[in-house]
């Protein structure tokens, strides 16, 4: 069983440029990632795009819809932006019912001290084996469905909508 990986860019695909001082983006942390993990499964990395999630439109969750789709996996990990996931999630959501989806990202870039990039991606991963066909929100140590999730921006994490 193999499977794919699409990375979109986020946050947990940053780097912190010293001159400038912004966050932004240079070339994915996944192969260091999936490395370090020691994970025994094969997995299909591919790039569809390097953005923030708050620049992302309706052409790029469509590009990601059709990547899924398209692809012959049947369980794909996702990276996305935490600003516009759920949203993300609700088209997949909508529009996948044979696979299982599960998207994850960080509050915190890879490349920074305390991130919580590699906690997220070893629990969507875990997650991924054992869930359902569905799309899946997998942040802050617990996976949600599309229709139940969402970004509480005061407390800076991902909860059920029925909280």
């Amino acid at each position: 069983m193999s499977i794919r990986l699409y990375i979109t860019g986020g946050t947990i695909d940053k780097v912190y440029n010293q001159t400038n001082g912004e966050l932004e983006f240079n070339q994915t942390h996944f192969p260091e990632m999936l490395s370090r993990a020691r994970i025994g499964v094969e997995i299909k990395t591919e790039i569809l795009l390097f953005k923030d999630s708050l620049d992302m439109d309706d052409d790029d969750r469509e590009l990601i819809l059709k990547s899924c789709v398209e692809c012959e996996e049947e369980r794909i990990l996702i990276t996305h932006g935490t600003d516009t996931m759920c949203e993300t999630a609700k088209l997949l959501g909508a529009n996948l019912k044979n696979k299982v989806v599960v998207l994850f990202g960080s509050m915190v870039p890879y490349t920074v001290s305390n991130s919580d990039a590699f906690f997220n991606l070893g629990c969507a991963l875990g997650s991924l084996n054992l869930l359902e066909n569905g799309v899946y929100v997998a942040m802050n140590g617990r996976t949600l469905p599309w229709s139940d999730v969402e970004k509480n921006i005061s407390l800076g994490i991902f909860q059920s909508s029925n909280s």
